[in-house]
């Protein structure tokens, strides 16, 4: 297949109190693919991510309050379908994902052959895998998802994935807002999306601390175990009609 197709790509990076890392996250990213438009989301940082991000003249929206990873994420997704982008990456801030495993995820979207694209660590396990608590949490969420969708996904909180045209609208329409990550992937199911793993290789976070703590991730594993399974209900629905039709 040819891999040389013009698909516009936007690079949605979503940051909260992201100071120690955002500059360098930004710059790599300019560096390393210029060819891809980015796009900082300051999500209400009370830090120097906004200051930052102007001083250094970098591409960015401003939300005025703290709309946590959902909105920051959607407000990207509603940006990619008012300026016609093709081709919609998200990348956390906080400098783990790896800008070099680009390419790698744009291709099967390029190639037709997904429409929603994940950058897996857990696939080769190499890099950083996160902490033996965090991999067992996301265990049994990839375990829910492979029950209630039959679609096996193992790293279903990743947050370093790709989505094409059709999945730009309808994210943009309507996003997950707490830890969004593993229902936008039933969300895709529902809507008879091809969701791909590919392998890649994280980073530990070097600067800066991570919003979930041990109480929000109980709240998460509760959270998200209630909306895969509502979502399952809707993704029931259009299986059936798609099998019938």
């Amino acid at each position: 297949m040819d891999h040389k197709r013009n698909e516009r790509v936007l690079v949605i990076i979503p940051a909260y109190n992201e100071a120690e890392n955002i500059v360098r996250v930004v710059k790599q990213m300019m560096e390393q693919e210029p060819e891809y438009d980015y796009l900082v989301v300051n999500d209400g940082s009370t830090d120097d991510t906004l200051l930052l991000c102007k001083r250094e003249g970098f591409s960015y929206i401003d939300l005025p309050i703290n709309m946590g990873i959902g909105g920051a994420v959607q407000a990207g997704y509603i940006y990619a379908l008012k300026n016609q982008y093709d081709i919609a990456v998200q990348m956390d801030g906080d400098g783990q994902h790896d800008i070099a495993y680009l390419k790698q995820l744009l291709l099967p979207i390029i190639n037709r052959e997904a429409d929603v694209v994940i950058g897996s660590r857990f696939l080769e396990k190499e890099g950083f895998q996160s902490s033996v608590s965090r991999r067992m949490g996301i265990h049994m969420l990839s375990g829910l998802i492979w029950l209630t969708t039959g679609k096996h996904i193992m790293d279903v909180t990743s947050g370093y994935r790709a989505v094409n045209r059709r999945f730009i609208k309808i994210y943009s329409e309507d996003y997950p807002m707490d830890y969004p990550e593993p229902e936008a992937i039933v969300a895709a199911m529902m809507h008879l999306g091809r969701v791909k793993e590919i392998p890649v290789r994280m980073r530990a976070r070097e600067g800066g601390t991570s919003s979930i703590t041990f109480k929000k991730s109980i709240y998460y594993m509760i959270k998200v175990t209630l909306a895969i399974l509502i979502c399952r209900m809707g993704y029931g629905v259009r299986r059936a009609k798609r099998e019938k039709g």
